[in-house]
């Protein structure tokens, strides 16, 4: 179905746009850093089965019905702006608390909102269906080829967030002092707000 000349292009292409600083990278390092890497590990489960139900929604058509009604578009970016927004609060407000996780809830609660942080995401919808039909060659069956693309594509940011966590985890022992603690959280916090609010203009229509 595919030459590895398009699928290596496609992998280049998933890598640069993975690799460019979005919610997912700031959201990570700021829970990987605070919470440490098993709460990281669980959030790349998440955000990994987020993206998984994108691909599959926008290889089923989904995807292109956002580009058309608007008013559904904009429901969906402005609850992921928001959930983010909500996270960041979230994040400042838990500065000042020790960082540990309830391994019965904590690690579920960081898996639903790596998914929710995806699920909500406009643009990784319409990534799919902007890129996707570049590589899908209209003579064979789609459904197959657009599996084999979201692996891919899932693969590799999976990989990056996997390495984002376990940067970011490295540095929580240097963040067990209170103080530093606080202030990197805050900071981080401030920063995935910004990002909420970078991901709002660069998706208004």
């Amino acid at each position: 179905m595919f030459d590895l000349a398009a699928l290596a292009t496609f992998a280049f292409t998933v890598l640069v746009i993975e690799l460019t600083p979005g919610p997912n990278m700031a959201w990570l390092a700021v829970l990987s850093a605070s919470e440490g890497r098993r709460a990281g590990f669980a959030a790349v489960a998440g955000v990994a089965l987020g993206l998984t139900v994108v691909a599959a929604a926008a290889a089923l058509g989904l995807g292109a019905l956002l580009e058309r009604v608007d008013w559904l578009y904009e429901t969906l970016r402005w609850a992921g702006v928001a959930f983010l927004i909500y996270l960041g609060i979230q994040g400042w407000r838990d500065a000042d608390d020790v960082p540990s996780v309830d391994a019965n809830q904590g690690y579920l609660r960081y898996f639903a909102h790596g998914f929710l942080v995806n699920a909500l995401n406009p643009k990784a919808a319409l990534f799919y269906v902007s890129v996707f039909p570049q590589f899908i060659r209209p003579d064979a069956p789609v459904a197959p080829q657009a599996a084999v693309l979201a692996v891919i594509s899932v693969s590799i940011a999976t990989l990056i967030h996997l390495g984002i966590v376990m940067l970011a985890g490295s540095a929580r022992h240097f963040l067990e002092e209170p103080g530093r603690h606080r202030i990197f959280q805050r900071a981080l916090s401030l920063l995935l707000i910004g990002v909420a609010i970078w991901l709002l203009v660069a998706t208004a229509r």
